[in-house]
């Protein structure tokens, strides 16, 4: 009876919500918060319009978790109030028409805002979607319910930037604090709303059609700018032109924070993305920003313009915003590039369709079928019914419900408008049935010939190789599309290398560096006369293919390590230090490798595996230390201080390594012998897994 009655608590709060939008129009949100760092507390006070529509409201809902409030005012009088761990709840004090809510609060938020070490400093940043705003400020769930958010916020000592929606209106200092204040046009939903504070860097221009764009960065990664934010200029053209609608905001500003949950977010007008995108001239050829630089740039429109009316409908962003980041790299690389990523949607999808039967339109529907099955239904479409028709479907789709909320008949009907095309057949096969169309999904990527060429190519996989070397050697030598070329070299990865090792040696050398880092990849039985050869692999402009070829030449040749990790003995790598992990971890198992560092290698690996460092960095490091599996106390409270990071990835890191060596022999008596020593709360974390059966 009690989780029955919880239940139904639960529903009445949802239905009440989802039922005030019809009857209260919140229209702007005038906010000011600062933070208490040391305690991981925001203090806020904000002043609501809204409008009362129907004069038999009696309750109002303001979703606050676990927030407390003081001097709540409606219209300058106090308000009849009370509050849950849930929400602001107002019964009194408003009155039909024009209302002004005001209120002081305080909130230490579990979620949604987080505050991060960097270096002797700090950031602080938001991530809305999913988590809920309600969260650090007093806001609303519901997406349908879109307000005009206008943010000033206090820094966090000198050299800190603050971030939010919107323009810079204006800047001044009260009681020793400089405040940054933010202004808004237009409505959005509160999932949208954001915070950025750290110590960055600016860097301004303007695009085409004269829309301001800011770019952030960290002062110490200056020198990445250029790789990490190439394209964007190029991208956000292409947009406007593209879907036909002018960037619908003030301006465009994007910022990488440290630890960041996701690849990126759409925030309104203001995009945060995952520090691993920041990377030098060597790091852009291994990974790049591009994509999510697309993808989270789209969401201005798909999103965050336009927004889905409930989850039901999420594809109409998510598909949306990973298909036209598609459309931009087609633009950036060609028609290969792309029908090459959409072949590889399309495996990802069709293998996933053998256990996942949800279709796009289904609140419970998979994040690969909202994006990239959404992403394949508006390909289809867009083929079937013309390019030129989907523009303009498109355009007025935007231009029609702009500032507001969406469904997919909707979409649906601005696209009969301009094209005769069956969308209710196409609607049925992509958007409510499950599993993936192959068939047409290849007919459509057989249009393109590279990837014509690449489908045939798979079908010699059961020849042998001497059947196919002739094929090979001719394909190498041409300019064919570049994932031609390293699919043949995957078809020989089991081949013996004295039977392929001319194909392997023109393979090397392409001045494509995925191809060779294919033949890195591939190649791992070799005789010790190409380990010359081999070895250029440790000087390409990578951070994955030295990482691949190192670990091959010191597992094979463990004589001559000395050799191979001198090359290397200067190496970093990406963001997370994959390089410089790796080449400590084989220098400090390297028996005659400089014996007298060794203990200086393994305390270097411990200090990245401590809690100054991002979740990367210590995954790492944590992983190599397992690996090296000294009895290590340090090595321990890492991985139970991992267990309470914001990170659920790195969580999940922590707790499932520590469960495996639980059921290893001596390791439960190494773990209770560190609950004295551990702070509260690792304590009580390491105390839930002890207890697990």
């Amino acid at each position: 009876m009690k989780y029955s009655f919880l239940f139904l608590i639960l529903f009445a709060y949802n239905f009440f919500f989802a039922q005030q939008i019809k009857k209260v129009d919140f229209t702007t949100a005038d906010v000011n918060v600062t933070f208490d760092i040391p305690q991981k507390e925001v203090i806020g006070t904000v002043t609501y319009a809204f409008e009362v529509l129907d004069k038999k409201t009696d309750t109002i809902f303001i979703d606050a978790q676990n927030i407390k409030f003081s001097d709540v005012t409606i219209n300058g009088k106090k308000a009849g109030w009370t509050n849950s761990a849930h929400a602001l709840k107002l019964y009194k004090g408003f009155k039909k028409g024009k209302n002004k809510l005001q209120f002081k609060y305080t909130a230490k938020p579990k979620q949604t805002l987080y505050f991060v070490k960097d270096g002797s400093g700090n950031q602080i940043w938001t991530q809305g979607q999913g988590k809920y705003t309600s969260h650090w400020l007093p806001s609303f769930d519901d997406i349908n319910e879109k307000v005009i958010f206008n943010m000033t916020v206090g820094d966090a000592g000198t050299g800190y930037t603050v971030l939010s929606n919107g323009v810079i209106n204006r800047e001044f200092t009260q009681e020793n604090q400089h405040f940054t204040s933010f202004m808004m046009e237009k409505p959005m939903s509160s999932y949208l709303v954001m915070l950025a504070v750290g110590k960055f860097r600016r860097w301004e221009m303007a695009t085409a059609s004269g829309t301001p764009l800011e770019f952030y960065l960290r002062d110490q990664d200056s020198a990445m700018f250029a790789e990490t934010y190439r394209y964007s200029w190029d991208i956000f053209d292409f947009f406007e032109k593209e879907i036909g609608v002018n960037y619908p905001w003030k301006l465009y500003r994007q910022v990488p924070v440290l630890d960041f949950l996701y690849a990126g977010m759409e925030n309104t007008t203001s995009t945060i993305f995952s520090q691993d995108f920041v990377v030098d001239s060597i790091g852009f050829n291994d990974r790049t920003y591009t994509n999510v630089n697309a993808h989270e740039l789209a969401h201005q429109w798909f999103g965050d313009l336009v927004t889905a009316q409930s989850s039901k409908h999420h594809w109409l962003q998510e598909g949306f915003a990973t298909y036209y980041a598609l459309l931009a790299e087609e633009k950036l690389f060609g028609e290969d590039h792309f029908n090459y990523e959409m072949y590889q949607m399309a495996e990802r999808l069709q293998q996933a369709a053998k256990s996942d039967t949800i279709p796009v339109m289904n609140e419970k529907a998979s994040m690969l079928s909202f994006y990239q099955k959404g992403a394949w239904a508006l390909h289809v479409l867009r083929e079937g019914v013309g390019h030129d028709a989907f523009k303009k479907a498109v355009k007025t789709y935007l231009e029609k419900y702009a500032y507001k909320n969406v469904n997919t008949d909707e979409f649906i009907a601005e696209v009969n408008k301009v094209s005769s095309y069956d969308t209710a057949s196409w609607k049925k096969r992509w958007l409510e049935t499950g599993g993936f169309e192959v068939t047409e999904a290849i007919e459509l990527l057989k249009k393109n010939e590279s990837m014509g060429l690449y489908l045939e190519l798979g079908e010699l996989q059961k020849n042998t190789f001497s059947q196919k070397k002739e094929t090979f050697m001719k394909l190498m030598e041409s300019n064919a599309f570049y994932a031609l070329k390293e699919e043949a070299v995957f078809q020989t990865a089991e081949v013996p290398f004295e039977e392929k090792a001319d194909f392997i040696r023109l393979a090397m050398k392409s001045k494509d560096l995925r191809i060779r880092q294919a033949v890195a990849r591939t190649v791992t039985a070799f005789p010790e006369s190409f380990i010359e050869e081999y070895k250029t692999f440790l000087y390409d402009e990578s951070y994955i293919t030295p990482e691949i070829a190192i670990n091959i030449l010191c597992r094979k040749y463990p004589e001559r390590q000395a050799e191979f990790l001198e090359i290397g003995k200067d190496w970093v790598g990406f963001n997370d230090k994959n390089l410089r992990i790796l080449w400590l971890t084989l220098a400090y198992t390297a028996k005659e490798y400089r014996t007298a560092d060794k203990d200086a290698f393994y305390a270097e690996l411990q200090n990245y595996a401590s809690a100054g460092y991002e979740s990367s960095i210590r995954t790492n490091a944590l992983a190599n230390l397992l690996y090296i599996g000294k009895p290590d106390a340090a090595v321990f409270e890492n991985l139970v201080n991992a267990t309470l990071h914001h990170k659920w990835q790195f969580v999940k890191f922590g707790k499932d390594n520590i469960r495996r060596l639980l059921k290893r022999e001596g390791y439960r008596g190494q773990f209770e012998s560190l609950l004295p020593k551990l702070p509260e709360a690792d304590r009580k974390s390491l105390e839930k897994l002890l207890a697990e059966k």
